[in-house]
């Protein structure tokens, strides 16, 4: 297990279960006696963003050439199996730093940022990404760190770098356009799936993106809700392993959990596998899901265009009538 940093306000911090202070703390502590966090965050000043206006939200792209790892990992079986974890405990640089979370989770800083402040919530054990056992536990993370932070998770065959490494990420709230703009997306191109006081289920198609969201102050409701969305969406998608998803969980205090789950077709679109002019290193999960979507090359940031963007997020989303069908199976089920 790798060591919590030797501080008395995180000491305190978590005697009160404040993980959310605990975990900026850590941050603090992290980007002055780590070199390449610091050079990560440092990478990050220089990120390059450009914005596009949809109708009613907008989704940036962002020049950020410390993702060029994984943006461009290789996650088949076979090269996974042929490379150490970095996420396991044994495989971290000796200068990072840990907060241990309900003795499951590992809090950690991530060096090849995305969100001002980037973390990675790591499994302690080497286990598979699986979110059906592990939802709740997203839930209590998302709580959790809810002050400052919201969490995501990408499946491990859309988006995750680790599939063979069970993990959430966190970053800063707000930061995801979505956060700012979901109730203006749910209500222009919202359809409900079911909803009464205590929770609210709905499913949206806002003309390039597919995705269902769960609101609610009731965590077991949450839970439920979803389970039920999973079996259904796996009969669906003719899957019998995980169901290609993203998922954003994001919580306050005074209205509970909203759960966004982005529902994939597939992992990246073609033009990641072009060989020619028009290839772009863009490789789609939960962050750019939300809005900001990653370019690690400067080239594929300058060419690209509103329209490309649409339609990279349309090939790797599930289509309407997919959409359509999941309404219909799980109002009747």
């Amino acid at each position: 297990m790798t060591a919590t940093p030797n501080d008395e306000l995180i000491k305190n911090y978590l005697k009160d279960n404040n993980f959310s202070d605990a975990a900026k703390r850590l941050f603090e502590l992290q980007y002055n006696d780590w070199p390449m966090l610091n050079a990560g965050y440092k990478s990050l000043k220089t990120v390059k963003s450009k914005s596009f206006q949809f109708n009613g939200y907008k989704i940036k792209a962002q020049f950020n050439a410390g993702r060029i790892t994984s943006t461009s990992a290789k996650v088949d079986p076979k090269s996974v199996s042929e490379r150490k974890c970095f996420l396991c405990t044994e495989n971290l640089p000796a200068e990072q730093k840990g907060i241990l979370y309900n003795s499951k989770y590992i809090i950690l800083c991530n060096p090849f940022p995305i969100f001002p402040t980037h973390f990675t919530l790591t499994y302690k054990e080497h286990s598979p990404q699986k979110i059906i056992d592990t939802f709740s536990d997203m839930l209590d993370l998302s709580k959790d760190l809810s002050k400052y932070y919201s969490v995501i998770y990408n499946g491990p065959r859309c988006g995750a770098s680790a599939p063979d490494h069970l993990h959430f990420q966190a970053g800063n709230k707000f930061f995801m356009p979505i956060d700012d703009e979901f109730h203006q997306i749910k209500n222009e191109y919202g359809k409900v799936i079911y909803e009464n006081d205590d929770l609210s289920f709905y499913a949206v198609d806002d003309g390039i993106r597919k995705f269902v969201s769960i609101e609610s102050l009731d965590k077991e409701l949450v839970v439920n809700s979803f389970n039920k969305f999973y079996k259904t969406y796996s009969k669906l998608m003719n899957e019998e392993q995980e169901p290609m998803l993203n998922l954003i969980s994001f919580y306050e205090e005074d209205y509970g959990w909203r759960v966004i789950i982005f529902l994939r077709a597939k992992h990246r679109p073609a033009i990641f596998f072009a060989e020619d002019e028009s290839k772009m290193l863009v490789s789609p999960a939960a962050i750019d899901l939300g809005g900001v979507c990653v370019f690690p090359r400067e080239e594929d940031f300058n060419r690209i265009t509103k329209e490309m963007i649409a339609d990279i997020f349309k090939e790797v989303f599930v289509d309407a009538e997919k959409l359509d069908s999941l309404v219909r199976k799980f109002s009747l089920d």
